[in-house]
């Protein structure tokens, strides 16, 4: 007989009654070539032959079983079938159906293409579509039958479908499945709508919300069912099928620690080094922290709590002080305020303040430490501010301050007569921030109108701390830029015009003194980077903004003294020199300050050179000397900042005189005709010389006794011990900071020099260095935490470093793999995540002000060193390749013209001769359907000139090189740390994450390793919002 279709080969081996293997022979000689079984809907075909009656044909589903069994058709089109089928009424039909998909439901896979595993998913939403469908079904005829008396009817067949749901959903292999068919379902909905693209269109797909409705209405109808075995094994299945578009976002949290020290050490850093920084860089610093390490928000909230009072606690007395006690009572609240906003979960974020709260609490001898030092109940005015901003509820502030109130009656008291008329810092810091308000609206007003009344305020905050206060008020509020500004604009009122009457002339030139000299001091504390406007074409720059960027000294900033900025109009320099010389005091009547400051340099070259000649006598110096700081301070900074420079120029026999000028200036005039407010003014200048001074001083080993107002002006200068080698320092502050197990500020300034001076590759080699040679798993946990803070000081650079130049050195040096051993490789796999995940999430955002001082001569061209496909010359050349013969550049559907894709890894010249064999080349894959190296990045046109993108992109295809190689050791158990801390950091639908640089080829190079052959981890590393990325889980996880 010849058979004409499929149908008829069915028809015929029941008639015949073929036993089931001799249907398989006879079938495979009427079709013996061309299409698959698939594409001739076998399994359609056999299933719509076998339910045509009330009851299955037994035969013809023999013949379907043995199909399955024997591979011949698809778990897809198997499960498509079925899913087709919706007669709920006829029982026997129904429990064939469920014994077929008894009989490979927790174990499907596919070991097709992509699109066929896509399929499978597709398939297997169909049928949980279908099975609730039937489940519902089946209780609506139970619930029926329950009402006529008969309930046997349809219980069996409830019982049924519930054990096949639960065995289909218990396993996390086919979530996963099912978590990529709904996302491909969306993607289809919006962007090609269903039912278009050849064999999509023969697969019915169920819609995840209609699927969702039935859910719904099976809850419904079981909930008047008695049976609660029935119920409960219907909720379960209900909560797993829910959990499904969320199966990646669970993460627990760390309940075994108490402690955590990078918390501690970012909270330092940032309350020691930038006080003036946004609130909102900190908040994402902080709660990518959170995410990594899976901190409680309780312990997350009381570490940054206990960050603070130590900060408190071991700050220097004065400036120092200040501006810890700013941070904590006005800057940490309202970094709480935004932190709230990032909280999700069952409790409420004021729930954990309170519990926070009640943890510090117990802390008794560090709030009683530091109630010592600030001479108040700190804790109290902590929980007033937190009330404020609604951190804490009133009920729980009052209960807290009593708690705290009880725990103080044991404490030890201070002597009442020692600090009786101390005011403590924290009220008058909270007192300064509404004064600052006032003072910026009151620096509005017209200067022309009330210039007496202006003076009289600015008078007062130069009196005793208050200007420090303000300045930390305002730092921790984000008003100093604002507060700035307001004085450069004060500065530049008083350089235009000239007043002929004296008490006129002697206010312009305060307001231009005061307003001057606070500028210094505020770029000498916070930054010059506060100072500075944003660049305007156009705009006049003013004058003091162009002194500081030309003239003034700053910490790495060297001036030449020979500038031309240091060589006005001569005949303004003689007329000042003149001026001087004889006069026996500065006349103020149209006087021209801003000209003046800028003539005194080259005037003190003219007179430095007369001294030097004899034509001046010493008498004539000091007079000159006297002069100079006689009205004005802002005269004697100038000429300070010239000599400075103007010293560093000259040998060691040629300085004297200069540094007796310096030492001149320095000392205040003992003369009763000075101008308002002097001795205020010279606390000033003194403090704002003696930074200009610092590091001339100590390069000439000269000693110039400065004014003192009993406080440390400079704590943190000059920490380094001296005749040292940078590189003993280093390791030496690394263990005291390991052994005490954080980073208290002291340490962290030693640190930033460090990196200032060896730059951050010698810095960050070093440090690593460290790490590795730790054996013991606590210590390397504790010191990768540490790290990673220390690295903060400057991460984009570190990182730059750690992922472009260090992880690669040591993954293709064979010699050095034994130093990725755990627990040394595993600290170091986690401390690379976290550097990469931190610089990756924050590197489109602003430098740091503290970031933009460093240097960066040390850094190499990362465009040169990381090149984008092989046409360009490099130092990292081309190792691997998945197909020597092949150099087809890959050009992404979606990406600019310009944008390639790389064709290959690479690593250095040096490793390819050193280590030839190190990692030979991958095997060529069968399904070449995509380039060994075509990663998400590119299919969502990341900009690749971007240095840390290149970075990431380059190393993502070492480790897909180090999979696909031959030799397996430590550097691909390293790999596997790297891959599983990756999947361990990242949140659920984090598109745009590192990952993204992932050769999509790798996935399924990765699930071969058994610590990542899991359905969770594949869905982890893939970009699931990409058709690729859905194709490449797909068939990672089907063929798991």
């Amino acid at each position: 007989m010849k058979v004409v279709n499929l149908k008829q080969a069915i028809l015929q081996a029941w008639k015949e009654r073929w036993s089931d293997y001799q249907w398989a022979i006879n079938m495979k000689k009427f079709f013996p070539k061309g299409a698959t079984w698939d594409i001739l809907n076998l399994a359609d075909a056999l299933l719509e032959q076998a339910m045509i009656g009330p009851s299955p044909n037994p035969l013809i589903l023999s013949y379907l079983k043995y199909a399955i069994s024997s591979q011949m058709v698809s778990y897809s089109s198997v499960l498509t079938a079925i899913s087709k089928f919706d007669d709920f009424s006829r029982d026997l039909c129904i429990q064939a159906l469920l014994d077929i998909m008894d009989m490979f439901c927790d174990r499907l896979s596919c070991h097709g293409k992509a699109e066929e595993c896509i399929g499978l998913c597709r398939a297997l939403l169909s049928a949980l579509h279908w099975l609730l469908r039937c489940t519902a079904a089946s209780a609506e005829r139970l619930r029926e039958g329950l009402e006529v008396g008969a309930p046997a009817a349809g219980e069996k067949q409830l019982a049924m479908c519930l054990q096949r749901l639960e065995k289909t959903l218990s396993s996390t292999k086919n979530r996963a499945l099912l978590h990529i068919a709904k996302l491909e379902e969306a993607s289809l909905h919006t962007s090609q709508g269903l039912g278009q693209g050849g064999t999509r269109a023969n697969q019915p797909t169920a819609s995840w919300t209609a699927m969702e409705h039935s859910l719904l209405k099976l809850g419904e109808i079981l909930a008047n069912l008695s049976d609660p075995q029935l119920r409960s094994q219907a909720e379960q299945c209900g909560s797993l099928i829910r959990s499904i578009p969320t199966m990646l976002s669970v993460h627990s949290e760390q309940l075994h620690k108490t402690g955590f020290p990078t918390v501690h050490a970012l909270v330092l850093l940032e309350g020691t080094m930038n006080l003036t920084g946004e609130t909102q860089p900190l908040v994402e610093q902080l709660m990518m922290v959170k995410r990594m390490q899976h901190i409680p928000t309780p312990l997350f909230v009381l570490e940054i709590w206990k960050a603070c009072f130590v900060g408190i606690i071991e700050s220097p007395e004065g400036t120092e002080e200040l501006k810890w006690t700013a941070f904590t009572f006005l800057k940490i609240p309202q970094v709480l305020v935004k932190l709230k906003k990032y909280s999700h979960g069952d409790r409420d974020f004021t729930e954990d303040v309170n519990c926070a709260f009640e943890f510090l609490l117990k802390l008794t001898p560090l709030l009683d430490k530091a109630d010592q030092h600030c001479n108040c109940d700190c804790a109290n005015f902590l929980l007033q501010e937190c009330s404020k901003q609604g951190l804490l509820s009133e009920a729980s502030v009052n209960n807290l301050m009593a708690k705290r109130a009880l725990d103080r009656e044991h404490a030890p008291q201070l002597k009442s007569g020692e600090n009786a008329n101390i005011q403590p810092n924290p009220g008058l810091i909270l007192r300064a921030e509404p004064t600052v308000t006032n003072i910026l609206k009151t620096m509005d007003a017209d200067h022309s109108k009330s210039p007496e009344g202006l003076l009289g305020v600015l008078g007062h905050m130069l009196s005793g701390k208050s200007l420090d206060l303000l300045l930390a008020a305002a730092a921790a509020t984000g008003k100093l830029k604002s507060f700035a500004r307001k004085f450069i604009n004060l500065n530049e009122f008083t350089t235009h015009g000239s007043e002929d009457n004296p008490k006129a002339a002697s206010v312009r030139a305060l307001l231009f003194d005061i307003s001057f000299l606070m500028l210094c001091y505020v770029a000498q504390t916070y930054g010059s980077e506060v100072i500075l406007s944003e660049s305007r074409t156009g705009a006049e720059v003013p004058f003091f903004e162009t002194w500081m960027q030309t003239c003034m000294p700053e910490e790495g900033k060297i001036l030449n003294p020979d500038h031309p900025c240091f060589r006005p109009d001569s005949t303004k320099v003689e007329s000042l020199v003149a001026l001087l010389n004889n006069s026996s005091e500065m006349k103020l009547v149209q006087m021209k300050w801003h000209e003046a400051c800028l003539s005194i340099s080259a005037a003190i070259l003219e007179i430095l050179n007369a001294w030097e000649n004899g034509v001046l006598a010493f008498e004539s110096i000091q007079k000159i000397t006297d002069n100079i700081k006689g009205k004005v301070c802002s005269l004697a900074v100038c000429a300070v900042a010239w000599l400075v420079a103007h010293v560093r120029m000259l040998g060691l026999d040629e300085r004297e005189k200069s540094l007796q000028m310096i030492r001149q200036l320095a000392g205040p005039l003992c003369s009763e005709n000075t101008l308002q407010f002097y001795n205020e003014r010279v606390v000033i200048m003194s403090s704002i010389l003696e930074h200009m001074c610092a590091d001339v001083l100590q390069q000439t080993a000269t000693q110039i006794k400065f004014p003192s107002t009993g406080v440390d002006t400079m704590p943190y200068w000059n920490l380094l011990p001296p005749k040292r080698p940078i590189k003993e320092v280093l390791t030496d502050i690394f263990a005291k900071v390991l052994e005490k197990g954080w980073v208290d500020s002291r340490s962290i300034h030693i640190f930033d020099t460090l990196l200032h001076m060896g730059g951050v590759y010698w810095f960050c080699n070093n440090l690593i260095k460290e790490l590795l040679k730790e054996t013991r798993k606590e210590h390397t946990l504790r010191a990768v935490e540490l790290l990673y803070s220390v690295f903060c000081l400057d991460m984009p650079q570190v990182t730059l470093v750690l992922l472009g130049h260090i992880l690669p050195g040591l993954l293709t040096d064979s010699s050095k793999w034994h130093s990725l051993m755990d627990p040394p490789g595993t600290a170091l796999a986690k401390l690379a995540v976290w550097c990469a995940l931190s610089s990756y999430s924050s590197h489109k955002g602003q430098a740091s002000t503290r970031q933009k001082k460093r240097h960066r001569e040390d850094i190499e061209d990362y465009i040169s060193l990381f090149p984008l496909d092989d046409t360009q010359p490099s130092k990292l050349m081309r190792l691997l390749s998945s197909n020597e013969d092949d150099t087809n550049v890959l050009s992404s559907p979606r990406s600019s013209p310009g944008l390639r894709a790389p064709v290959s890894p690479w690593v250095s010249d040096r490793v390819r001769r050193a280590v030839p064999s190190a990692l030979p080349p991958l095997r060529p894959a069968a399904d070449r359907s995509m380039s060994s190296s075509l990663s998400a990045s590119q299919l969502h046109t990341v900009n690749m000139r971007d240095p840390l993108n290149r970075v990431l992109a380059n190393l993502f295809l070492l480790i897909s090189s180090i999979l696909g190689s031959r030799t397996a050791g430590p550097h691909t158990q390293f790999v596997q740390w790297f891959m599983e801390e990756c999947v361990d950091c990242l949140e659920q639908g984090s598109r745009g994450s590192i990952l993204q640089f992932m050769p999509f080829t790798t996935v399924s190079e990765l699930v071969k390793v058994s610590a990542m052959s899991s359905p969770k981890v594949v869905l982890a590393i893939t970009d699931l919002s990409l058709p690729q990325g859905r194709q490449v889980a797909a068939k990672a996880i089907a063929a798991l």
